[in-house]
């Protein structure tokens, strides 16, 4: 890689995820109004937050910044990081037993312009008791995770197939990230 990572992401995870990977990089985020506009497709959204946060963080022509959201879809309803613990219950609820969508949206700005790309992963989940829901929301592990869940987490118990990059659903695409930084280098 020529040209120095920035990650525009304060996530613990997403940095965990790009030093496992053994790609060096520094943090610089930037604070992006998430919200959603009426009728926008979630690849759509995931894609525009990811590159407002690449845009936001961008300081110097010779780095590359990564911006990346992450959203969880379920049928047309997008989940993200719950409001409170109620949120969080509600969310839970909705995916006991059912199969849904997780997309990031990341955004490479890099000195010739910016590259834009999302990965959708298929995830199901197993029928949840109410006293199971209970017991994770009290946790607090699902207070900061779109869709009210860690899949690398406590709610791992819960996930009965992952059709996709696992990475993804923890919230960076390691492979796509990889591919698109290899492909500045053309």
């Amino acid at each position: 890689m020529p040209l120095p990572l920035v990650l525009a992401s304060q996530s613990p995870r997403r940095r965990e995820l790009l030093a496992t990977a053994g790609i060096p990089f520094t943090v610089r985020a930037a604070e992006v109004e998430e919200i959603r506009t009426p009728d926008e497709p979630p690849e759509t959204y995931a894609g525009r937050l990811a590159r407002a946060k690449a845009e936001a963080a961008w300081r110097d022509r010779d780095e590359i910044v990564l911006g990346a959201d992450t959203i969880v879809v379920l049928g047309s309803e997008v989940l993200e990081k719950p409001r409170d613990a109620d949120d969080a219950r509600a969310m839970l609820r909705s995916l006991s037993g059912c199969e849904h969508t997780v997309i990031t949206g990341i955004c490479l700005r890099h000195p010739r312009g910016t590259l834009v790309d999302s990965t959708a992963t298929l995830v199901r989940f197993a029928p949840l008791a109410a006293a199971e829901i209970d017991e994770y929301v009290a946790s607090g592990e699902p207070m900061d995770k779109a869709g009210a869940y860690a899949i690398q987490g406590l709610a791992s118990k819960f996930v009965e197939r992952v059709e996709g990059c696992y990475f993804n659903v923890i919230g960076l695409p390691l492979s796509q990230v990889y591919r698109c930084l290899k492909s500045l280098d053309k």
